[in-house]
C-alpha cells in the first residue's frame, strides 16, 4: 500500500542510544536545560514500553501537522527532535526526513532531526542502563520480540 504522504527529500540523520542516554542523564541532573525531545512514533504497537520522557505523536498524524508542531518545538527552545519506532528503519526515519526537510524549508538552522538508531527495540535490548530509562518496560514484549526477530 502506497504512503499517502511524499518520502523525505533528506535522508534521515541518526543519533546512538549512548548519546541519548547521556542526554537523558544531563537532562536529569538539570532538568531546566532540557532541549531536546523524544518521539515515540508508535501506535497500535506501543506496548513493552517507552524510553523516559518520550512523547507519543503516531507516526500517521505527523506529516500533516508538521508546521504546527515545529512552532511548539522552537518556542520550547529544543534544537534535538529525537524520533523512533520500533528499529527506526521504517516510521523513524520518514518522520526524522520529513522534519528535516521543513526544517530546511524554513532556514532553521538551530534545530536537528534525528532518528535513534535502532529504535527503541535496540534501546530495550541494549542491557540494564538502557532499561533503567524506560517507562512501562515489560520484558516479555521485548524477549517475544527478541525470539521472533
Amino acid at each position: 500500500m502506497a504512503s499517502p504522504y511524499p518520502a523525505p527529500k533528506t535522508e534521515a540523520a541518526t543519533i546512538s542510544r549512548e548519546e541519548v542516554l547521556g542526554l537523558l542523564k544531563a537532562s536529569a541532573a538539570a532538568p531546566t536545560r532540557r532541549d531536546f525531545i523524544l518521539v515515540d512514533l508508535r501506535r497500535t504497537d506501543f506496548e513493552g514500553g517507552t524510553i523516559r520522557g518520550s512523547i507519543n505523536l503516531p507516526a500517521q498524524s505527523l506529516y500533516p501537522t508538521l508546521p504546527a508542531i515545529y512552532g511548539v518545538f522552537k518556542a520550547a527552545g529544543l534544537t534535538k527532535v529525537i524520533f523512533y519506532c520500533g528499529s527506526s528503519r521504517g516510521r523513524g526515519a520518514r518522520a526524522a526526513g520529513w522534519l528535516a526537510d521543513y526544517l530546511a524549508s524554513v532556514g532553521e538552522t538551530e534545530m536537528q532531526s534525528l532518528a535513534l538508531f535502532e529504535g527503541v527495540r535496540g534501546w530495550a535490548n541494549a542491557g540494564g542502563a538502557f532499561v533503567a530509562w524506560m517507562d512501562e518496560y515489560d520484558e516479555a514484549v521485548w524477549s517475544k520480540a527478541a525470539a521472533t526477530a
